[in-house]
């Protein structure tokens, strides 16, 4: 395939020397062999025992896209579409099945020999430790509401260090750790279907505090690396400058991206939330040293996600006081005329939201080093793009990451410290309670033909994006 208009050898948008190319993906969403060589049960594979209807057309975590199998074959296509870098998570119920205790020794041949396979074909491996996977064991004890589910992640987190810390040079705590509290402690999306604000801040307070924990792990364990969180960032925008729309902007600001932000770059809770909190008695309870490890444990690196904004106006009408509390109690959503939609999807493209993260960062975040994790647009019924010699002719994707490179490109010239960009995602991969709904990838993932892959369109132009470090 002649692709060779898709870029200019004279290039408008040059990256600087280094910069990360390439995917996230997670290992729960791409490895399978859900149950094999001594994996036990996530909460996952346990919702989907009890109730598979709640996952798209009934497909579960026991496959996925078989890297467990194939990781030898996959990274070979990595290298084929310009990766350099690549991010996965290690699976706590493979490493350490029953979340503390004795290691699994199959695990840890697994993962040796995915980094081992990364580094012979030159790609830096980011390696997170947690991506919404919570052991089911750990979930029994209370998931993140537990003390001991804190003390049972370090653990693991040291153990991660001390196996692969020579090889791996860059760690994440969490990725998204603000989705497994929306999603299982607020809006009923994911297991334990629990809908209890002050629940879900217990959830979202341990979290930080077993980053921290873990953070100070690390440089306790002085491991020759960098250590950060990967933290979905979508910033609020009013409706409009009317002072109760920026006002509504700032309180959803506040619960979505500084709640997890501030803490772990900061080492501080944002004064306003806790006052908000305070005043409704939904506070967490905070023991002695959560506040001091928070504070003396700041990241090394940030990644962050980006796919949409968050458009907020005024509340219109209160919520009757019987109503279980949810931040959205305090503004309305808002949908601005005339928005770009991705139609396969439904949500909404806005570039330059990119350009604004990284300004933000640069501006009140001390421009801490960063790099955007995850960006990437998911189409339904993708097959239909499929051209007569059998590949995915997604210029649709091509032309998003064109877009939001030229404002993060243009971040970057205004003195930015972005590193790099990785799409979500590598390939086709299960994702969640819509399974394989939404495709992502660069790769196509055939599942009726055992899982045959085939590069699309965009990951032939991605190797040359790479190659050229711009277009």
């Amino acid at each position: 395939m002649d692709i060779s208009s898709l870029h200019e050898h004279n290039l408008t948008y040059r990256f600087p020397k280094n910069f990360w190319w390439g995917s996230a993906a997670s290992g729960p969403q791409t490895e399978g062999a859900a149950l094999m060589d001594g994996r036990k049960q996530s909460i996952w594979d346990y919702w989907y025992s009890t109730e598979p209807a709640c996952f798209h057309n009934g497909v579960g975590p026991e496959h996925t896209s078989d890297f467990y199998h194939r990781f030898k074959e996959d990274i070979q296509l990595m290298k084929e579409t310009g990766h350099n870098s690549f991010r996965t998570s290690i699976q706590w119920s493979r490493l350490i099945p029953d979340g503390t205790g004795k290691v699994n020794e199959k695990a840890v041949a697994f993962y040796n020999q995915v980094i081992d396979e990364l580094i012979a074909h030159d790609i830096e491996l980011f390696m997170n430790l947690y991506h919404f996977d919570m052991p089911m064991c750990m979930q029994e004890k209370g998931g993140w509401e537990s003390r001991e589910v804190i003390d049972a992640y370090v653990n693991y987190a040291e153990t991660c260090f001390r196996l692969f810390g020579g090889r791996v040079k860059y760690w994440f705590t969490f990725n998204e750790p603000i989705v497994p509290v929306e999603a299982g402690y607020l809006y009923n999306w994911h297991y334990p279907n629990v809908i209890d604000f002050k629940r879900g801040a217990t959830v979202a307070h341990h979290t930080i505090v077993a980053h921290a924990k873990a953070v100070e792990a690390f440089k306790k364990l002085k491991v020759d690396g960098k250590i950060g969180i990967i933290l979905n960032l979508t910033p609020s925008y009013p409706r409009s400058q009317d002072a109760e729309d920026v006002k509504a902007a700032h309180i959803a600001d506040l619960f979505f991206n500084r709640s997890f932000l501030d803490p772990v770059t900061k080492g501080e809770y944002p004064r306003d939330l806790v006052d908000i909190l305070k005043e409704r008695d939904l506070l967490p309870a905070v023991e002695a040293g959560d506040l001091e490890v928070i504070k003396n444990n700041p990241i090394d690196l940030l990644g962050v996600n980006y796919y949409q904004p968050r458009r907020v106006k005024a509340k219109e009408k209160p919520e009757p006081e019987s109503a279980p509390f949810m931040p959205e109690h305090l503004f309305d959503p808002y949908i601005m005329p005339g928005r770009k939609i991705n139609p396969h999807r439904g949500w909404e493209i806005c570039e330059e939201v990119i350009y604004d993260i990284m300004i933000d960062l640069r501006d009140n975040y001390s421009n801490l080093p960063f790099f955007i994790s995850e960006n990437g647009m998911g189409v339904e019924g993708e097959e239909k793009f499929r051209h007569a010699e059998g590949f995915i002719e997604d210029d649709y994707r091509i032309e998003f990451i064109q877009e939001h490179l030229k404002w993060v490109h243009k971040a970057l010239e205004e003195g930015a410290n972005c590193l790099g960009y990785h799409l979500w995602t590598f390939m086709d991969n299960w994702s969640w309670t819509n399974a394989y709904k939404n495709r992502y990838g660069l790769v196509e993932v055939d599942l009726k033909n055992q899982l045959t892959r085939t590069v699309k369109k965009s990951g032939k132009w991605y190797k040359q994006l790479s190659e050229n470090n711009g277009f």
